[in-house]
C-alpha cells in the first residue's frame, strides 16, 4: 500500500469536514452571530483579554493543542496496526475534536471566556464546578510533567536542535514588543526568525561545539555526576530546572509579549513542517511496511486502549482548555471561532495523519517493524524518536541531508512542545486562582503565589516518581493515565455542551453521539487499567502514582456525569410541567 495514497484521501476527508460539516454546524448548531461583541473587546485588559488577528490566534491555538501529544500518541498506537491508527484519527477529527473544539470555544466565549470548569457550575452546579476544576489541575499538571519529560528527552537527544530553540526565545520577544509598540506587523519578522532558527540548526548539525550536548559535558551515559546521577539522569534533572524558570517567566508575561509571537512563528513552523513532509511524502512515494494490523500485539489489547492512547490528534480535553482558557479572551469575532476551533483539530489531525505514515514508511520490510515495535512497552519508549528519523527520512525527498532534517524535525517538535508547557503552566495558573476565588484562599489568587505552585508541583511530578528511566521518568510514567485523563475530560465538556445546546433548544444529536462513544471507550480503559494495572492485582507489579491518579479522575468524572443525568431529569420534569 503507498502511504501517499492513503495521505492524500485522509486529506480530502479532512477538507470535506472542514468546507461542509463545520459550516453546518456553525450555521445551524452553534449559531454564529457576526455582530456579538467577544470579551476580548469587552474584558480587554493588554494582559489576558487581547483582541487578535483570526491568523495570529490561530497560529497561538494550533500550536498550543499540536504539541508533542498528537506526534508520540499515533507513534505509539500504530504497534496495532496502522488501519485502526488512521481509521481513528480521521474520524475522530472530523465528528469528535472539530465539533468540541469548535463548541467549547464558542460556549466559552458566551460565557465572559470562562474556563470550561466555570461554566459547569452554571451549567450543573457548583459541586460539579470544584470536581471539574480538580480534574482539569490534575490533568494540566500531568500535561506540564509529560512535555518537559518530551522536550529534555529530544534535548538529550537531538542536541543540535537546543541552540535553534534558545534563539527563537529573545526574538520573539523582540516581535511582541515591536508589534505592541504598533512599529509593524509580526508576519514578516516571523518569518525571519523562522530563516534564523532554521540556519542555526543546518550549522549546529554539522558543527559539535555548537551543540548544547549536555550528556557529553558531564562525561557521558556512563558517567557517574552528582549525588550518584548518571551523567543523563542529571542532564535531565538540568533541562527540566530550565524549561520550569522558563514557563514560570514566560506563563506570568503578557500575552502580547512572548506568547502571540512565538506562537506565530510556531504556527509557520508547523505549516513549513507540514508542507515539507507531505511534499516529501508525495515525492518519494514509499509503501507501507508496518501491518495493516498486527496479530502479534497480543500483550495489550487495542480495544478500548487505541482510543487513548490516541488523545490529541482524534479528539482532546486540553483542546477544550486551550479554547476557554487563552483563546476565547483572544477572540476578535465570534465568527472566527469556526476558522480557529474546527480548523485547528483538523490542523492537529493532519499531523497526528504524517506522523502515522512517517512511522510506518520507516522500516524497510515488515519483519523490521515488528522486531522494533515487539511490544507496547517498546513502542511508547522509542516512538517519538522513531518519528523523527522516519519524518527526517521524508524530508529527504526535498533533497534536504538526514542529519539536518533530524535536527529541524527535533526543532519543530520541542517548538510545539514548549507552547504547549507554557499554556498549560498558565492554564494552571488560572485554575489555581479560580479556586482560590472559590474557597476564599487569598494567596492562590496572587499572580506568583499561583505560578510558583504550578510550577513547583509540576518539577516535582516529573522528577520525584521512580522509573525505568531513573531521573525524569515521571512524565514518561504519566502518559498512560494522561490519555485517559485527556478522553475523560473531552466527554465532560461535550457533556457540557450538550447541556447549553439543549438549553437552547438545539440539536444534541452532534455532541451527543461522540459523547457517548468516547465516555463509554474510556471508563472502560480506565477501569480496565484500574483494576489489572495500576492496583497490582493483575499480571504486573502495579503503580501507586497512577492507581491514585485514576482512581481520583475516574471518581470525580463519575460524580458529574451522575450529577448532570439528576440535572437533566429535573429539567425534563420541569418541562413537561410548563407544557
Amino acid at each position: 500500500m503507498s502511504g501517499s495514497l492513503v495521505a492524500a484521501i485522509s486529506l480530502v476527508l479532512f477538507f470535506i469536514g472542514y468546507r461542509y460539516y463545520s459550516k453546518f454546524l456553525a450555521e445551524k448548531i452553534y449559531r454564529l452571530d457576526p455582530n456579538y461583541i467577544t470579551p476580548a473587546h469587552r474584558l480587554k485588559d493588554g494582559v489576558d483579554y487581547v483582541p487578535a488577528n483570526k491568523y495570529v490566534l490561530w497560529g497561538h491555538h494550533f500550536t498550543s493543542i499540536a504539541g508533542a501529544a498528537p506526534i508520540v500518541g499515533p507513534a505509539i498506537a500504530v504497534y496495532w496496526g496502522w488501519v485502526p491508527a488512521m481509521m481513528w484519527v480521521v474520524l475522530g477529527t472530523i465528528f469528535a475534536a472539530g465539533v468540541h473544539d469548535f463548541g467549547v470555544l464558542v460556549l466559552s466565549v458566551r460565557n465572559k471566556s470562562q474556563s470550561i470548569g466555570t461554566i459547569a457550575d452554571k451549567m450543573i452546579g457548583k459541586r460539579a464546578k470544584i470536581l471539574f476544576l480538580f480534574i482539569i489541575l490534575i490533568l494540566v499538571l500531568m500535561v506540564n510533567a509529560v512535555f518537559a519529560w518530551v522536550i529534555s528527552n529530544l534535548f538529550i537527544s537531538f542536541p543540535a536542535s537546543v541552540l535553534s530553540i534558545f534563539i527563537q526565545i529573545p526574538l520573539a520577544v523582540w516581535i511582541g514588543y515591536r508589534t505592541y509598540k504598533g512599529t509593524g506587523s509580526m508576519i514578516i519578522p516571523a518569518i525571519i526568525v523562522l530563516v534564523v532558527m532554521y540556519f542555526t540548526a543546518i550549522i549546529a548539525s554539522y558543527v559539535p561545539a555548537l551543540q548544547i550536548d549536555l550528556v557529553r559535558y558531564f562525561g557521558g551515559e556512563a558517567s557517574t555526576v552528582l549525588f550518584g546521577l548518571s551523567g543523563v539522569e542529571m542532564s535531565f534533572f538540568v533541562w527540566i530546572m530550565i524549561l520550569m524558570i522558563y514557563v514560570y517567566i514566560a506563563s506570568t508575561l503578557p500575552v502580547w509579549t512572548l506568547l502571540q509571537p512565538r506562537d506565530l512563528i510556531n504556527s509557520y513552523q508547523l505549516l513549513l513542517g507540514l508542507f515539507i513532509l507531505y511534499l516529501g511524502l508525495f515525492i518519494t512515494n514509499p509503501g507501507i511496511s508496518a501491518p495493516p494490523t498486527n496479530q502479534a500485539a497480543d500483550d495489550v489489547s487495542w480495544f478500548p486502549l487505541l482510543f487513548i492512547t490516541i488523545a490529541c490528534g482524534a479528539i482532546s480535553g486540553f483542546h477544550g482548555l486551550v479554547s476557554s482558557g487563552t483563546t476565547a479572551k483572544q477572540l476578535d469575532k465570534e465568527t472566527d471561532a469556526r476558522f480557529i476551533g474546527y480548523l485547528g483539530a483538523v490542523g492537529e489531525g493532519a499531523l497526528a495523519l504524517i506522523t502515522i505514515v512517517a512511522v510506518v514508511t520507516y522500516f524497510n520490510t515488515t519483519g523490521e517493524f515488528l522486531a522494533h515495535y515487539h511490544s507496547f512497552e517498546e513502542a511508547g519508549a522509542t516512538g517519538l524518536n522513531v518519528f523523527v528519523e522516519g519524518a527526517a527520512q521524508l524530508a529527504t525527498g526535498l533533497l534536504i541531508p538526514l542529519e539536518v532534517a533530524q535536527t529541524i524535525i527535533a526543532v519543530i517538535v520541542i517548538s510545539f512542545a514548549a507552547t504547549t508547557l507554557d499554556t498549560s503552566v498558565r492554564l494552571m495558573r488560572y485554575i489555581i486562582n479560580e479556586l482560590g476565588q472559590t474557597y476564599n484562599i487569598q494567596p492562590f489568587t496572587r499572580l506568583h503565589v499561583s505560578t510558583f505552585i504550578a510550577v513547583g508541583a509540576s518539577a516535582a511530578l516529573v522528577l520525584i516518581p521512580e522509573g525505568p528511566r531513573g531521573l525524569g521518568s515521571g512524565g514518561y510514567l504519566l502518559w498512560p493515565l494522561f490519555g485517559t485523563s485527556n478522553q475523560l475530560l473531552a466527554a465532560i465538556s461535550l457533556l457540557i455542551l450538550t447541556i447549553w445546546l439543549k438549553r437552547k433548544g438545539r440539536s444534541i444529536v452532534y455532541t451527543l453521539v461522540p459523547l457517548i462513544f468516547l465516555l463509554f471507550m474510556t471508563i472502560w480503559a480506565m477501569s480496565e487499567q484500574l483494576l489489572f494495572d495500576w492496583s497490582g492485582m493483575g499480571e504486573t507489579d502495579g503503580n501507586l502514582l497512577l492507581f491514585v491518579f485514576g482512581s481520583i479522575i475516574l471518581s470525580f468524572a463519575i460524580w458529574i456525569i451522575l450529577e448532570a443525568i439528576q440535572l437533566a431529569r429535573k429539567f425534563s420534569v420541569e418541562q413537561s410541567e410548563s407544557e
